[in-house]
């Protein structure tokens, strides 16, 4: 690719590994949450998660008059995780909010939860931006997945984690560690009666929220698209105007 494409020379190994240990190894999440090892080489900088923001959304009108309707409901939503049962799983978050007597929003997301008979208090979306929505919520219930978990920790609500596979049982235990989810239920294990349970204690366990809204607060405060323009310039010698490292928020 670099000779067809980029028409450049090409690069041996000896010639490209002294500049690749000058290279800035940037790390697209929030020290707040996984500090550096001690000792790590090279060593990478932590510049706060890489936020898009969705400032020009304009919710559907029947999610705008369902927040509206009443308080904040809880967000359950499993992305693309797929499950055999689609129904099944659907109707398993609807029997748990209505035995909570909670109100919530049931995202089919990418994995098609297929819900049905839902009553007025539980509102079935397809997609909704995490950065715009979740600050809405009183508590989020998802599957652990990177990008949802650093969207729950800016949200600033609390949260149950219920893994499905690779890293996001990690997730589950690292957010429980915090302070500002419950500790993690796999889904394999989840019940109506047990999601029921974590629905009814999130929005009253008042440590909890007030620990979420403080962690939110501080990933808030960070600007991961700033700090790494900012490190890329160093890396390169050159200095840009604040104008092009404006802050994700």
């Amino acid at each position: 690719m670099r000779t067809r494409i980029l028409d450049l020379p090409p690069e041996t190994y000896g010639h490209f590994l002294p500049r690749f240990l000058k290279t800035p190894l940037l790390c697209g999440y929030s020290g707040k949450v996984v500090p550096i090892p001690r000792g790590a080489e090279p060593n990478p900088t932590l510049c706060g998660y890489f936020f898009l923001n969705s400032e020009n959304y304009t919710p559907p009108p029947r999610l705008a008059a369902f927040l509206e309707a009443g308080p904040p409901p809880v967000y359950v939503g499993f992305g693309s995780m797929t499950t055999p049962e689609r129904r099944a799983t659907a109707d398993m978050v609807i029997q748990a909010l209505k035995l909570a007597g909670q109100r919530g929003i049931l995202l089919s997301g990418w994995g098609g939860m297929e819900p049905r008979d839902c009553p007025d208090t539980i509102l079935p979306i397809e997609s909704a931006p995490h950065d715009w929505l979740l600050p809405k919520t009183a508590a989020v219930i998802h599957h652990g997945g990177a990008g949802t978990t650093s969207a729950m920790l800016r949200a600033g609500v609390p949260g149950l984690i219920t893994p499905f596979m690779g890293d996001q049982p990690y997730w589950g235990r690292k957010t429980a560690k915090l302070g500002v989810a419950l500790p993690p239920v796999p889904f394999k294990h989840l019940s109506a009666q047990r999601l029921a349970a974590a629905i009814r204690r999130l929005p009253q366990d008042s440590g909890l929220r007030a620990r979420a809204r403080a962690f939110g607060e501080e990933i808030r405060s960070e600007n991961g698209v700033g700090r790494a323009v900012s490190a890329i310039d160093e890396s390169v010698g050159g200095a840009r105007s604040p104008r092009h490292c404006r802050a994700t928020r």
